[in-house]
């Protein structure tokens, strides 16, 4: 099993630097994970990049994950520190809830089932997101102060419609 299924379960730490969550920048779902989070992350412990990016590239190289499994999230927490961790699927969707604390963090009650359990079930959601959330056309362009909490993101328009240097 490559280093990016990591089987354990423990919430994104809150020391140590932000965690980086990775998600299918083309997927409702996951728009709405992202949407949901920032505003229950007032600490700013989650940092985002789309799977699509060059930033996903480089950080799921370490673990051996694939960036082009749009279906699977993952969570690098504490991507910036010497010892990264890579969670995966629902894994990685029970350390978000765990971090943002209560009540989310109540979630974590179904951390002692088995891992294949959860992913079956993490599974069964991601192969019906786009049937019941649809697809994006394009990548989520976040309120400017959470702007700096996006990896890869296009240097905002200047006032006359050029991009900004």
């Amino acid at each position: 099993m490559a280093r990016a299924e990591t089987q354990s379960f423990k919430p994104a730490p809150s020391g140590g630097g932000p965690h980086l969550v990775l998600y299918d920048g083309g997927c409702g779902l996951c728009h709405g994970l992202i949407q949901f989070v920032l505003p229950r992350d007032p600490r700013g412990v989650f940092h985002f990049a789309p799977l699509q990016s060059p930033s996903a590239s480089i950080h799921l190289a370490r673990f051996g994950g694939v960036p082009s499994r749009l279906s699977t999230v993952y969570v690098v927490a504490e991507y910036r520190g010497e010892h990264p961790e890579c969670l995966v699927k629902a894994r990685a969707a029970l350390s978000i809830a765990k971090s943002l604390g209560w009540p989310w963090r109540a979630a974590s009650v179904f951390a002692v089932l088995p891992t294949a359990w959860l992913d079956w079930a993490y599974d069964l959601v991601a192969r019906n997101r786009h049937r019941f959330l649809g697809r994006r056309e394009t990548c989520l362009m976040p309120r400017p102060e959470y702007r700096d909490r996006f990896l890869d993101l296009p240097a905002p328009a200047a006032p006359g419609g050029e991009e900004a240097p």
